[in-house]
Parts: structure tokens; sequence; C-alpha cells
């Protein structure tokens, strides 16, 4: 089979779709940090031999769709590429500390889906994300009538 990766004794094809966020919904701190948080985490990925098959930051959340061997669980993972980068960018951005007051840059928790047979699929939606969020954004509606009391809005 094609796609297929190999240890010592192993024969895996073992992709995720992982989403996470910055903490304190730190958007302006990220967008200007984008790039070289997405260095830190190819590097840390590498260390771990783990896939960057496609990932996207977008304004408030980053998708990566990665293939992790299966001698390294899913949540070791997250748990490792989180706390590392989040020393990294505090220790590349010192003003950072002062700030905020602590070391914890990414949302505790994150979302994982295997991917199967559709990563292609999954690899299109990742990198359509962040139009989708351009667009999203651009489209607003005003209430002209408070839809709760029926009173009008200014």
């Amino acid at each position: 089979m094609s796609g297929n990766q190999s240890l010592s004794h192993t024969k895996w094809n073992c992709k995720y779709h992982i989403v996470f966020a910055p903490k304190y919904c730190r958007q302006i701190i990220y967008n200007k940090l984008k790039e070289d948080i997405g260095r830190i985490l190819r590097q840390l990925c590498e260390q771990k031999k783990v896939e960057i098959y496609e990932a996207n930051a977008c304004k408030d959340h980053i998708h990566m769709l990665v293939s992790i061997p299966p001698n390294l669980s899913v949540s070791s993972f997250m748990w490792y590429l989180k706390g590392k980068s989040s020393l990294m960018i505090f220790d590349r951005h010192a003003n950072l500390k002062y700030k905020y007051g602590n070391r914890h840059f990414w949302c505790r928790g994150y979302y994982v889906d295997t991917v199967g047979r559709n990563r292609e699929k999954i690899a299109e939606y990742i990198r359509n994300q962040l139009n989708e969020d351009i667009i999203n954004d651009q489209m607003t509606f005003k209430e002209y009538f408070d839809p709760f009391t029926g009173s009008k809005n200014n």
C-alpha cells in the first residue's frame, strides 16, 4: 500500500487532523508571531519524527495534518508540542512574559480526528480554511431589531 511507513517491526499509516488555539484570544500577538510559530512547530515535529502534510495558521487557531508514528500517542505528542513551543515562544519573545505573566501560550485542549483515506480532502480543507475565515469576517449582519426583546437597535 502506498503511504505506509515503517519502524523496525511495524508498518503504519496514521494521519491526524489536529486543531489547537492560543490562550486568551491572543490574536494580535499571534498574527505578529505567525512565521516564528510555524518554524518552531516544524522544528518540534522533526525532532519527534512527525511528518507535516499540511498546516495553516488562521488568525485564532492552527490546523495541522500530521502523521504521528505509532510509538508516540497523540496526547503525548500534543503535550510535547504545545509545552515546548510555549517555552520557545516566550524565550524568543521575552516581552510576552512580562505582558501576560505566565508561560501558557496555548489553550488547554485540542481537537483531533483520524484522517483515514481522506488525506487529500482534509489537506484541501486546511488550505482553504484561512480564505473561509477571511470571507466570514467580511460578512457581518446588522440586527435592526433585537431578536429577544423585539426592540429597535441603534
